[in-house]
């Protein structure tokens, strides 16, 4: 039985030592999924197996090295698991690897949130450890169904193994007249234009669309549907007058072209207030950077100022953007990363948001 209380509060890990074992499970953890995708087509081979093992002890032994113990307890139920696999006691099948996946990728997160000095309650490190446990001591017959429970019981969501199709759903507003709809159609040929700038951003409007307005249904409609539309197509339009990459890669920019990033809303917020019957979608697009505790952009408003359709913005963009960011790990590992960060970001966004937001990636992911 891991030591949970390491879990929970870690002491004593040095920065450096820290920083070492982060990188060297970012590192890692591409290689852990290129042999899960290998194995779930060839699920006997022995080598990709042997790779696979190879790949997840060393990430134990360097968790030794740094003295990472939440390294150690993550990873050496995996490696308990994996030496059945590789003894013929179990089978491979998807769902194992999703769990091994999804193991790999909590580690990883809990590496990055204690180098910066990050809570690791959000990340269910004790459950994901307990699960770990009782899935590698799991008898043969039923390993399948406690893989399954055990994604379940650390992320909330069924595993399946069909990718979340972003699908762009009937408009869910009553148009007032001709010019609503005129309007948002001109809204969304302009969303296209952003995202022809890139082949990632393919299909994104669609996709922030099906998530804030499924996510505004869920709460009752409490904020105006035609209004959530013209702020989902315009929130970034301002990203159109900045260098490519500057909104390409805005996780990764300076001081200085930060400061320029942070006023992307107030261009896009500032053309909506001038057109008649959209100061709602204008006032979504100026606040979606906002924050609960105040420490949001532009004006660094607190959580009683934003109004709700600007928090359920804020959260659907942060989600896309997770994704994109991760998009070289995989789909469903992208799309869990996302669903973790933005459920442990709880100074970022409105919890009760975010509880409607969880409801709708649930249902997607069951679908």
């Amino acid at each position: 039985m891991a030591n949970l209380s390491a879990l929970i509060e870690p002491k004593g890990t040095d920065r450096y030592m820290l920083e070492e074992f982060l990188a060297d499970v970012t590192e890692r953890a591409p290689e852990v999924e290129r042999d899960v995708s290998k194995l779930v087509g060839n699920p006997s081979d022995r080598a990709i197996m042997a790779d696979l093992f190879r790949a997840v002890h060393n990430i134990k032994g360097n968790a030794s090295l740094t003295r990472v113990p939440v390294g150690v307890a993550i990873a050496h139920p995996i490696e308990n698991l994996l030496t059945r696999l590789r003894a013929g006691e179990l089978r491979f099948s998807e769902v194992l690897g999703e769990a091994v996946l999804l193991a790999i990728d909590r580690l990883e997160l809990a590496a990055e949130a204690m180098v910066r000095s990050r809570p690791l309650a959000p990340l269910r490190l004790v459950v994901l450890v307990e699960g770990l446990e009782e899935l590698a001591d799991a008898a043969a017959a039923t390993i399948d169904d406690r893989a399954a429970k055990f994604i379940e019981d650390v992320t909330g969501y069924r595993p399946v193994s069909r990718q979340l199709v972003a699908r762009a759903p009937a408009s869910a507003i009553a148009r007032a007249g001709r010019a609503v709809a005129d309007d948002l159609r001109f809204f969304r040929s302009i969303a296209q234009q952003l995202e022809s700038r890139s082949p990632l951003y393919k299909g994104r409007s669609s996709r922030l669309l099906r998530l804030a307005q499924e996510t505004n249904e869920i709460a009752g409609k409490t904020v105006d549907p035609a209004q959530l539309e013209a702020a989902v197509y315009m929130h970034d339009l301002g990203m159109m007058f900045l260098p490519d990459a500057m909104w390409l890669k805005s996780w990764q920019l300076h001081a200085e072209d930060r400061k320029l990033l942070h006023l992307h809303p107030v261009f896009a917020a500032g053309l909506l207030q001038r057109m008649d019957g959209w100061a709602g979608a204008a006032a979504m697009v100026a606040q979606h950077h906002e924050m609960p505790d105040g420490k949001g952009y532009p004006e660094g408003l607190m959580e009683s100022a934003i109004g709700d359709g600007a928090k359920i913005l804020a959260i659907v963009d942060a989600f896309e953007a997770v994704t994109l960011k991760h998009r070289n790990r995989g789909h469903r590992v992208s799309t869990l990363r996302a669903i973790a960060e933005v459920n442990a970001c709880d100074n970022q966004f409105a919890a009760e948001w975010v509880a409607h937001f969880n409801s709708v990636i649930r249902r997607l992911m069951e679908e």
